[in-house]
């Protein structure tokens, strides 16, 4: 009888063990770095830009000395974006999360006017270093995008993998993580902008 009993146990904790394996407990936590190194990405394509908007405003400062107001927005907002620090602890929570957005939101919008500024100025969008500028400036905005979208994509990997089962028992259980925020448009964004010539 006691034989058989071990092997009664045995199986049980042979199939609990195999069972564990199945839990998705590896690949939850896999997903979830997954979605820290995206953030990450994307808080490098952020400080990038931040880093070059300086020189873009020093270059446009002097050719439109007259147009103040708008190089004061774009300063302005460069420094609420840089008074913000979002962390990756910070993804759980919605509200800093759409305060970060809204922060850099106003950074775009910023730098939207200043554009149109060098409209303008022919003689600044012949100079050199304002092209290089410029062309850095629309290269990181592209790679913000980019950076977006595939944090966007990890976090519906990560979420989707702590709602499915037997992940979701799992998680409930052992690891309590939290759906993750992705990225949403700004309000008025699904409106194509008007161009005026």
């Amino acid at each position: 009888m006691k034989r058989h009993l071990r092997y009664i146990i045995f199986i049980i904790l042979a199939a609990m063990v195999l069972g564990l394996t199945g839990c998705g407990y590896n690949q939850m936590q896999a997903n979830e770095e997954a979605v820290k190194a995206a953030w990450g990405d994307v808080e490098a394509s952020y400080q990038r830009r931040s880093d070059l908007v300086p020189n873009l405003v020093e270059v446009v400062k002097a050719y439109a000395k007259h147009e103040r107001e708008t190089l004061t927005a774009v300063t302005e907002a460069r420094a609420k974006v840089g008074s913000i620090q979002m962390s990756k602890d910070m993804l759980n929570n919605p509200q800093a999360f759409e305060q970060f957005q809204q922060a850099q939101g106003a950074l775009s919008s910023a730098l939207s006017r200043l554009m149109v500024v060098v409209e303008r100025y022919p003689d600044l969008k012949a100079n050199q270093n304002f092209q290089d500028l410029q062309n850095q400036l629309e290269g990181t905005e592209n790679r913000i995008n980019v950076a977006r979208v595939r944090y966007n994509k990890t976090v519906e990997t990560f979420n989707t993998s702590i709602r499915i089962f037997p992940n979701s028992l799992t998680n409930s259980l052992l690891l309590h993580l939290k759906l993750k925020e992705p990225f949403k448009a700004e309000a008025g964004a699904e409106k194509a902008p008007k161009v005026q010539f």
